[in-house]
């Protein structure tokens, strides 16, 4: 009894979460779970939260002097169309840190990372890992909006890879989630497909890597939900050791 109420229990987490994602389907037949679900009466759960890390620096001063000499920024052509630099948000002690590629329209517009609807996506990513937005820290690869949302060009990578570097050495997360191909390639230095750099841990620096698919990607492509679901299973796995 106790292990088909074990069954229960993820069963049910697991349809939360992907309703949350938007999925309108299971891919699995109705028979094959029937006699779990009917008569539970459960409630739907939430994974346990995964605690912080102790304090390193107090005040986190240190990021906030980054992004002051990031102010006014115009080491590289970016710089010329853009609303705001977007520094990247999050705490400063955070286990967790996201790493995307560069800022959209909204995010130019209010100076925050991930804000439009690929950042709701991210945010319920990170709400079921049992956690909130403000336990871990965002970033991007290049801090200003790329011309009509095209890819960040090498050049302007190279530009400002030193400064999510010098985040990620001030925070010292635990690990690093990269989302998308061009995050992933910049701070891996590697040109292997995301397809198969996914679900597998990198590193970098000694800090492990979870490269996993953009959520602007997961959005035209929801099938690929679930691989992504995949890899942060992994990334809490390791969290929790």
């Amino acid at each position: 009894m106790e292990n088909k109420n074990n069954v229960i229990h993820d069963v049910v987490k697991s349809m939360e979460f992907y309703r949350e994602l938007g999925f309108e389907y299971l891919p699995v037949k109705e028979e094959d779970i029937s006699d779990y679900l009917s008569g539970t009466g459960m409630s739907i759960a939430q994974e346990e939260p995964v605690p912080l890390k102790g304090d390193k620096r107090g005040e986190g001063q240190s990021l906030e002097s980054l992004q002051e000499e990031m102010a006014g920024c115009c080491r590289c052509k970016l710089s010329g169309e853009r609303k705001n630099i977007v520094f990247g948000e999050g705490h400063p002690d955070a286990r967790l840190m996201f790493i995307g590629e560069g800022p959209g329209r909204e995010e130019d517009i209010q100076a925050r990372p991930f804000v439009g609807d690929a950042g709701k996506l991210l945010t319920n990513l990170i709400v079921k890992l049992g956690l909130k937005r403000e336990d871990v820290y965002i970033a991007n690869i290049v801090k200003c909006r790329p011309p009509y949302n095209r890819n960040p060009e090498d050049d302007e990578i190279s530009t400002c890879i030193s400064f999510v570097k010098e985040q990620i050495n001030l925070i010292k997360p635990e690990i690093i989630i990269c989302l998308g191909r061009i995050a992933a390639h910049a701070l891996l230095e590697v040109k292997i497909p995301i397809s198969k750099l996914r679900g597998n841990f990198s590193s970098y620096d000694g800090i492990p890597v979870m490269p996993t698919f953009h959520p602007a990607y997961l959005l035209r492509n929801p099938k690929d939900k679930w691989l992504t679901w995949d890899d942060m299973q992994k990334v809490l796995g390791k969290l929790k050791k």
